[in-house]
């Protein structure tokens, strides 16, 4: 649809790239005066750099679903870059639309960014039209009780949350007892994968969405991106290919999921398989991120599947991927409305490096880093531990600035919008909230990437050696780490124990070791 004036309209309703949920109250029934506005945004795609795979995602996803708006009988504009070019920024456009088509009613979903949230309030208390603005619908716990939960700038413990909801939704609950009597069974899903564990890593399901046309858009428009990308888009854009591919996971990868959620592999690739970046992950974040299928529908059929498994699926599998969609996301939603806009510029820690230049690469000679980085480039996707331990743990450990860590995370995902990008990153990861979200820095050495993974016995550093030549960095900089950061890593109770064992070296040995991590942050371009 053009931007032209076919007709008139009474109401004007938006919807956002991350809005596509089919089963809104919004779309119960048809109404020829109501005119839903899905559009390609200039301002969208260069807030952050978006990797090509990204972009091309959301907009297949838009397109997709303003054609089932419009085959269920919606009045639907859906408009694209070429369309939108005229109009920077967002609330351009609306005025545009409100006049070309005579709008009296402008109404909008609620966003999940804040800073799309104040662009949208700040439009509509402009207007000298009525205007309203609806929940989205799709979280288990609705804005207005996000307040009951989250405090701002207070600590808050996922475990304690997660509770709460696992009883309030009966989640996984015997009346009020925890399924299988206890409430967690994360002891259990710690798990590496060994070499005869590998030939049973399933291949994912991909998909064959063609973007071709998307893709020459975002040349044509001369969008900045990062990352690489295919005409085929492997990812879920709409509901029926999200539901298959949460039917997979089910049948395919959730009976050993919780075993393997924190594994890492890059023995897959040498064995010529293309599985070692997605093993028993479920995939479907950016699906449910997009709201094109509903964190309700993804925990019930998962529990359905553990239901009728006849103990293929253990409690334990299926806990820990409850935990992931009813406990974290919403916990890590609830921190961030209950912080913000202060949340964004917190940085307990004072770390001011820049990233390294092979973060857009992968061209180190790291080979977790490697790997971890190189797979986001090739798929738009990391799971959570090498998010978490690999990527954000060098970070961490380096003291790169934690803006340019969301930055860098916020472009390079396909599931990562700001409210959930965040509080992962600046919070989970680089303790840069100073303990919000997490009560201790998730700062590792070599040794948890030895623990967890296949990558150090093919890096040209050595896991066993702190100071040697080809020491692996990380040994001397979790130590350096834990130096520099002693008045909050010697007081944390869960790092304590820790950080004696460091005073107990002699002052000659902590020397030799702060002596190599500046050695290899001075050259950290080289690493």
């Amino acid at each position: 649809m053009t931007l032209q004036a076919k007709k008139s309209y009474k109401t004007l309703r938006l919807i956002l790239g991350d809005q596509l949920n089919a089963s809104h109250s919004w779309f119960k029934q048809q109404d020829e005066q109501t005119l839903y506005l899905i559009a390609e945004l200039h301002q969208e795609t260069c807030y952050t750099v978006h990797h090509r795979q990204k972009i091309a995602a959301f907009f297949a996803a838009m397109q997709q679903f303003a054609f089932a708006l419009q085959t269920a009988g919606h009045q639907v504009a859906h408009l694209t870059l070429d369309d939108t070019k005229p109009f920077k920024e967002l609330p351009a456009l609306l005025d545009h639309l409100i006049e070309s088509y005579s709008i009296q009613r402008f109404e909008y979903q609620l966003p999940d960014e804040y800073r799309l949230r104040e662009q949208l309030a700040n439009f509509s208390e402009s207007l000298p039209l009525n205007s309203a603005a609806y929940s989205t619908e799709h979280f288990y716990l609705p804005d207005e009780e996000i307040g009951k939960y989250f405090q701002a700038s207070k600590s808050h413990r996922l475990e304690n949350f997660y509770r709460k909801m696992r009883l309030r939704f009966d989640v996984l609950m015997d009346k009020e007892v925890p399924l299988g009597g206890k409430w967690n069974y994360d002891a259990n899903n710690r798990n590496k994968l060994k070499t005869d564990d590998l030939a049973n890593v399933p291949a994912p399901l991909l998909f064959s969405n063609d973007v071709t046309s998307i893709l020459e858009r975002i040349d044509k428009h001369k969008i900045s991106t990062i990352g690489h990308s295919y005409t085929q888009l492997l990812w879920p854009v709409n509901r029926k290919q999200a539901t298959q591919l949460l039917s997979f996971f089910c049948e395919q990868c959730l009976p050993r999921f919780g075993q393997f959620q924190d594994s890492m592999t890059g023995k897959l690739s040498l064995l010529g398989k293309d599985n070692g970046w997605s093993l028993y992950h479920s995939r479907i974040s950016f699906a449910l991120n997009a709201k094109i299928i509903s964190p309700q529908y993804v925990v019930k059929t998962a529990i359905e599947a553990f239901e009728r498994s006849e103990g293929r699926i253990d409690i334990s599998q299926i806990e820990g991927f409850v935990r992931q969609i009813i406990g974290w996301r919403e916990f890590i939603r609830g921190v961030y409305w209950a912080n913000m806009p202060d949340y964004a510029s917190l940085n307990a820690l004072e770390a001011k490096r820049q990233l390294p230049s092979w973060f857009w690469t992968g061209d180190t000679k790291m080979n977790c880093l490697q790997h971890a980085i190189k797979q986001s480039l090739d798929y738009a996707y990391a799971h959570h531990i090498q998010r978490l331990m690999v990527t954000g743990n060098f970070c961490l450990l380096a003291g790169v600035d934690p803006t340019f860590v969301d930055d860098w995370y916020l472009g390079i995902y396909i599931d990562a919008i700001e409210w959930v990008e965040m509080p992962n990153t600046r919070g989970m990861s680089q303790f840069a909230d100073g303990g919000i979200v997490g009560s201790k820095a998730y700062a590792a050495s070599g040794n948890y990437i030895n623990k967890m993974s296949d990558y150090c016995s093919d890096c040209l550093y050595k896991v066993n050696k702190t100071t040697e030549d080809q020491a692996c960095p990380l040994n001397s900089l979790y130590w350096h780490f834990m130096d520099k950061h002693q008045h909050q890593m010697g007081n944390n109770p869960r790092t304590k124990m820790v950080f004696s064992s460091w005073l107990k070296k002699s002052e000659q040995q902590r020397i030799e070791v702060l002596n190599k991590a500046k050695h290899c942050l001075d050259d950290i371009e080289n690493l």
